[in-house]
């Protein structure tokens, strides 16, 4: 940079100087609006922060440097899109029954991504800090980015298997679908801190890494390359992202001592609202995978209890201590997937994916990963739902089932202690009860009623008849309310849903890979 007035040449900026100038230098102070009133929400959770300008940026990015590194990726990422695409490699995953884990995906993560970017645009706005605000900036775009390159990787797949032709709808009616947009819809209606641990935290350390690795390694092994391309390259945004939430907590914690009870509290919070998610993500692993690349056990150990632990023995010298119930996570880690599964089987009927019964080689797989607990408690029930079937007397459950108030998953999980027995907890609050899956889920609420005493439960709508589009008639004779809550989930029958076997997507797979009905490829036609 010359100094065009003397004629000098001027000092040659650092990078750490020049990133200073195009970020911090962006930053000011207001004269006819109090900052207090500009920034209205900070002063809301107690927190303090006495110096904006300590914040360290992990990854020192300008703006024109971030739209050139994406860009890249963008370009390696289409290529590999279109050869998939033009390569019709939809025909080249290990079998159809894997597409059931990206219906689950695109209607599950996908609009949680762009909750996360709108969250993150509005975090860019409620911090004073510009080291924090433009870090919370381009996660926002990271975002928005991300959704926008799922939808394109997974169009291949709705163009030729059912289950994939409304994801935003689904989002908001679906059952299932209420736990993580539950999540979200909780952390946006939090205090400026309390959004950023809840997903530059919980969500980037415990979800995303267990989606973006595991998942995405069981994705190239079953043959879907467009879905590790999309994952790949938002992994290297991840990294980011979960660093940013480091530097949030360590940055809050050195600001005041005082703020080291609510951060633990919010970890506690966080940490366990994240978990409650992952279930769908343990039923992928242990029974959606045809070929399985890491039980949800050792994915667990790995990625939470290893790295978490890691993490948390340094954030201790801040006075910070593991969350509340992690070791609940980990004996339960012994049963999620199991009691899951088990659970979407009973509801296939009211699901937007197939499911089926495990093989006796998947039977084998969990024997050896879960030798405590699959054959004791969980192969019997396996093999009495396989009897019934052959009978033809496929168990439905007819039911609906009581929901947790605090994360929305039906109460389907058991104690830690005694597997046996389903896990319910009871609260009382301004003369009504409230229910709960667990403990965890029971604290959240106590410590917030008011937040969670309105919460929109699927099947509590269900049983009020807010779940019927607005044309359908209740008193018309013949009115159908099974059917009539499907086309309000946007859910088509026997297409989108239940048994794999027997499904329109079974028969399309075995016609295009000229398989026979016992799945054995058929002979080529005499000369």
């Amino acid at each position: 940079m010359n100094n065009t007035h003397t004629g000098q040449a001027g000092k040659k900026l650092s990078l750490k100087e020049k990133y200073a100038l195009m970020t911090r230098g962006l930053g000011w102070d207001t004269s006819y609006e109090p900052m207090d009133k500009v920034f209205d929400q900070l002063g809301l959770e107690g927190i303090r922060i006495h110096d904006w300008d300590k914040w360290e940026d992990p990854f020192r990015l300008t703006m024109d440097a971030y739209w050139k590194y994406q860009a890249e990726k963008e370009r390696k990422l289409y290529a590999v899109l279109d050869a998939f695409q033009q390569n019709n490699g939809h025909l080249n995953i290990s079998d159809a029954r894997y597409v059931n884990t990206l219906k689950l995906f695109f209607t599950g993560i996908t609009p949680a991504e762009y909750n996360a970017h709108r969250l993150f645009a509005m975090l860019g706005r409620q911090f004073p800090g510009p080291g924090a605000a433009i870090a919370c900036q381009m996660q926002a775009v990271d975002e928005l980015r991300h959704v926008q390159t799922q939808i394109h990787s997974i169009s291949q797949y709705n163009k030729y298997f059912n289950g994939l032709h409304d994801h935003s709808v689904m989002n908001d009616r679906l059952w299932y679908l209420s736990v993580p947009k539950s999540f979200f819809e909780d952390a946006i209606s939090s205090g400026p801190f309390e959004q950023i641990i809840a997903i530059s935290f919980a969500l980037e350390y415990l979800l995303t890494n267990l989606v973006f690795m595991p998942f995405m390694s069981g994705a190239a092994y079953n043959g879907d390359m467009a879905t590790v391309t999309f994952g790949f390259s938002s992994q290297s945004d991840e990294a980011r992202h979960m660093t940013l939430g480091l530097e949030c907590i360590k940055f809050v914690l050195e600001q005041d001592p005082g703020n080291v009870e609510i951060i633990q509290r919010y970890l506690d919070k966080w940490f366990w609202r994240g978990y409650k998610v992952l279930g769908l993500v343990s039923m992928m692993l242990d029974y959606m995978l045809p070929r399985k690349v890491m039980s949800w056990k050792e994915a667990w150990e790995i990625y939470f209890v290893q790295n978490g632990g890691s993490l948390f023995n340094d954030l201790s010298r801040y006075g910070l201590r593991m969350p509340r119930h992690w070791e609940q996570s980990v004996a339960e880690a012994e049963h999620l997937s199991h009691q899951t599964w088990n659970s979407f089987y009973n509801f296939s009927d009211a699901a937007a994916f197939h499911v089926w019964l495990p093989s006796d080689e998947d039977m084998a797989w969990l024997s050896e990963k879960y030798p405590n607990t699959f054959d004791q408690h969980y192969r019997p029930r396996i093999e009495h739902y396989r009897r019934l079937q052959a009978e033809g007397k496929r168990y439905y459950n007819p039911s609906l089932p009581m929901l947790c108030q605090t994360c929305q998953i039906p109460l389907i999980f058991t104690e830690g202690d005694d597997p046996t027995r389903t896990s319910h907890r009871e609260t009382e609050h301004e003369g009504e009860k409230y229910h709960f899956c667990s403990d965890g889920c029971q604290e959240v609420f106590e410590q917030q009623p008011d937040k969670y005493v309105s919460a929109w439960l699927p099947a509590h709508q269900i049983l009020q008849g807010n779940c019927f589009a607005p044309d359908a008639d209740p008193q018309a004779a013949g009115f159908q309310a099974e059917a009539e809550v499907m086309r309000y989930f946007h859910v088509n029958p026997g297409q989108d849903n239940m048994d794999y076997e027997g499904s329109q997507d079974e028969a399309n797979w075995r016609l295009w890979k000229g398989l026979s009905p016992d799945g054995a490829s058929k002979a080529p036609p005499a000369a």
